[in-house]
């Protein structure tokens, strides 16, 4: 697909039979060419079949990576460490579901309590964040230490969670 980036308007879409840069520039020159105006510069994603069709269809224009991709290319080191961090603390909180099986049968307050924070801790464990600028781990870690401070401060106060 060829799309402006100033308007959003798609310029030219088709399925390929193949992505050599041959076939991608001459997609690239039909979706200009009707247009009779100037290419200034060109975003991608990257792909070195589509860098070397902008270096052929447009020579010596600007071609750089779109900011998304950029920034995930970037970040990638840091988003893995983010997603083992995850994976470690998603251990340490297994076992919620035999903690709610143990009052689902049960109205009273207590129950009422305990399945509020296993929603909690069942919402938090499922929020996956999007690379580059979301770190899912950073977010578990401190969705569960707030809940792990409010059942002390629960504790604190008297209530009795003897789960």
């Amino acid at each position: 697909m060829v799309r402006d980036c100033l308007s959003g308007e798609v310029l030219a879409a088709r399925s390929l039979l193949s992505s050599t840069a041959g076939d991608l520039a001459r997609l690239l020159r039909e979706a200009v060419e009707p247009l009779g105006l100037p290419v200034e510069a060109v975003v991608s994603d990257g792909q070195t079949s589509i860098r070397r069709a902008v270096a052929r269809a447009f020579a010596g224009v600007p071609h750089q990576l779109c900011q998304f991709h950029f920034l995930r290319e970037a970040a990638r080191g840091v988003f893995d460490a983010d997603r083992h961090a995850k994976k470690e603390l998603k251990k340490r909180v297994r076992g919620v579901r035999p903690i709610e099986r143990a009052v689902e049968d049960r109205q009273d307050p207590e129950a009422e309590l305990v399945h509020g924070y296993c929603a909690a801790v069942r919402s938090a464990l499922t929020d996956d964040g999007r690379a580059p600028l979301d770190a899912a781990g950073l977010r578990l870690k401190t969705r569960l230490e707030a809940v792990s401070e409010s059942l002390q401060r629960v504790g604190k106060k008297g209530g009795a969670l003897r789960h």
